[in-house]
């Protein structure tokens, strides 16, 4: 985490770049997981939002969705220039605050690899206090690679969620990311809270 706010304050987010690129099967992925939910479909987070491309998505779609991010900056952005009703709000996703009420379903887009294994514990930890019994998670995560991008293996997932279940895992699409982040091989991976 300690870099991101370092890259905002100059401007640099080459993340937001493969999330326009991810559109379409971000889109695909709320698409179902908003077909396998109830009407309305209830509350939805999003773990690291930076500056709200995908929040506004989950709001389109019926939930009642809040972004959270550390970044101040990014928080500011998001509110600013949404207008589909979500909410956004400046935290911690190792200490995410039981204020935000519980969460139906929690996307991840490139947060979770971020953070180190304390944090990714943490982070599990935290999202499994405010989770809905029943909750799905929905994330996208890169893996490693040799130029030192940490990523995150499909191992260390599990290990933290512990007290979730895989429910399925796929590769996401690279086409128009470059060199070498097409390397990393993203993946989809979907769970549920065991009761």
């Amino acid at each position: 985490m300690g870099i991101y706010p370092a890259l905002y304050r100059l401007g640099i987010r080459p993340w937001e770049r493969y999330a326009e690129l991810s559109g379409p099967a971000v889109a695909a992925a709320l698409d179902r997981e908003r077909d396998e939910s109830p009407d309305p479909p209830g509350r939805a987070l999003d773990l690291g939002c930076g500056r709200g491309m995908h929040t506004p998505k989950l709001a389109e779609r019926g939930w009642d969705a809040v972004g959270v991010d550390l970044v101040p900056s990014a928080i500011e952005h998001a509110r600013s220039s949404d207008h589909s009703g979500a909410s956004y709000e400046v935290a911690d996703v190792t200490r995410l605050p039981t204020s935000l009420g519980s969460f139906d379903v929690v996307i991840d887009i490139g947060c979770f690899q971020t953070l180190s294994t304390a944090q990714r514990q943490a982070a599990a930890r935290s999202v499994t206090a405010i989770a809905a019994p029943g909750a799905r998670l929905l994330m996208l995560a890169f893996g490693r690679a040799w130029f030192s991008y940490e990523g995150v293996s499909q191992v260390q997932i599990e290990e933290s969620f512990a007290d979730w279940q895989l429910v399925s895992t796929a590769p996401a699409p690279t086409a128009g990311l470059g060199w070498p982040l097409n390397r990393t091989k993203p993946r989809w991976f979907r769970m549920r809270l065991r009761p």
